[in-house]
């Protein structure tokens, strides 16, 4: 559409401001400059009858999605712009938006144009009708469909729902729905208890419920994305799980402590590992041998901690160099403090491998607290 074009059409429906704002629509998005432009345009088409806004929070695109939406938003007064400088994660936008609006009944939909936007006015009639908590738009139920989904990607949403019912206060066909309306009274009640986690924010919601929700679902068939990349990957998938195990501790850990000791697990294998095979092989002395294992666990954990634990601040190209050199900087003293006691204690007749696991149990609780504070925490802003 020509841009004077677009200007009218703003002009036409963009609500007056002397009547109230009855909705708002968050829109999270990342590297979706190719369909931006076109899911602010039919939205604001299916929502001409309604007071409404739309809210798009964009993780500092690359392909700059956020200039795309400023364009707009210049020309268009009740589209608005956040854009997140060195914070990541589609659940986390998805919580700054919600907040970030006045409107009775927000809506959260994908940037991607997958989901169906014209059942929102009857999303939101049911929510008013029915005084409800949350309308789902749902891909399982009679009337929905999940499209072109391969075989894989529904047996992984499958696996998710069933997941899901460890956490969830409510029955839901299609739990890892990411289009639903919410009531802003529902969310200001569980705001406080959501962990901001991974891509399913409906999952985080009705999870940090503490009483029934009211509920309900709407059909809809999901489209195929046209433009750009599909955000799912493992560490999408591991976030999930992350999520889930967040609602069933009740946040009593640190989340990302949780995530940097599964990856310090890992590490914990190479460790010993090396460790034994250099010292029992005869290759090299106790320390010697505790010095390269560790060397080698810590360049492991720093690779793995990047990619999972620190998702939202994940450094690339150069800055995986100077994160890398960060890291060994910051853990140098938990080493140090790691060869000390491990050597000590062999020589007060502790057995190898239980020195060896004091000594990096020591570390990696330095090294966690160091870490977070330096290496990610300072750099991310220019990963």
């Amino acid at each position: 559409m020509f841009p004077e074009a677009l200007d009218s059409l703003a002009k036409a429906v963009t609500p007056s401001r002397n009547h109230a704002l009855e909705l708002a629509v968050v829109i999270p998005t990342y590297n979706e400059r190719g369909n931006v432009a076109a899911i602010i345009q039919r939205l604001t088409l299916v929502l001409s009858d309604i007071c409404h806004e739309i809210v798009v929070v964009d993780d500092d695109s690359p392909d700059g999605t956020f200039e795309a939406v400023r364009e707009i938003a210049q020309r268009q007064s009740n589209v608005r712009l956040i854009r997140r400088i060195g914070r990541r994660g589609l659940a986390s936008a998805c919580l700054e938006g919600l907040m970030s609006t006045a409107a009775p009944y927000i809506a959260v939909i994908d940037g991607d144009l997958q989901h169906d936007e014209t059942i929102l006015p009857q999303m939101l009639a049911r929510a008013r009708l029915e005084n409800l908590d949350v309308v789902v738009a749902t891909r399982n139920g009679e009337g929905g469909s999940m499209g072109e989904f391969s075989r894989a990607r529904v047996r992984l949403s499958d696996l998710g729902k069933k997941l899901s019912r460890l956490v969830l206060h409510s029955t839901l066909s299609d739990p890892m729905s990411g289009f639903f309306l919410v009531d802003r009274r529902f969310v200001d009640e569980v705001v406080y208890r959501t962990s901001g986690i991974g891509f399913k924010i409906l999952v985080d919601l009705l999870g940090s419920a503490r009483r029934p929700v009211r509920i309900a679902e709407i059909p809809f068939t999901f489209r195929t994305r046209q433009a750009g990349q599909s955000k799912l990957d493992l560490a999408v998938n591991l976030e999930y799980l992350y999520l889930v195990l967040d609602k069933l501790i009740g946040g009593l850990i640190p989340l990302r402590f949780v995530m940097y000791t599964l990856v310090g697990a890992t590490g914990v294998i190479l460790h010993l590992a090396t460790l034994g095979m250099v010292y029992l092989g005869g290759y090299a002395s106790f320390e010697k041998s505790q010095l390269v294992a560790t060397f080698l666990a810590m360049t492991l954990n720093f690779l793995l901690n990047n990619l999972f634990t620190y998702r939202d601040a994940r450094l690339r190209g150069k800055q995986l160099v100077a994160g890398l050199f960060s890291f060994y900087l910051a853990c140098s003293i938990g080493s140090a403090i790691n060869l000390s006691v491990s050597n000590n204690l062999l020589q007060y007749g502790v057995p190898w491998l239980m020195s060896g696991l004091v000594g990096l149990a020591i570390s990696s609780v330095w090294n966690y607290g160091v870490t977070n504070v330096t290496t990610w925490r300072r750099l991310k802003g220019r990963s």
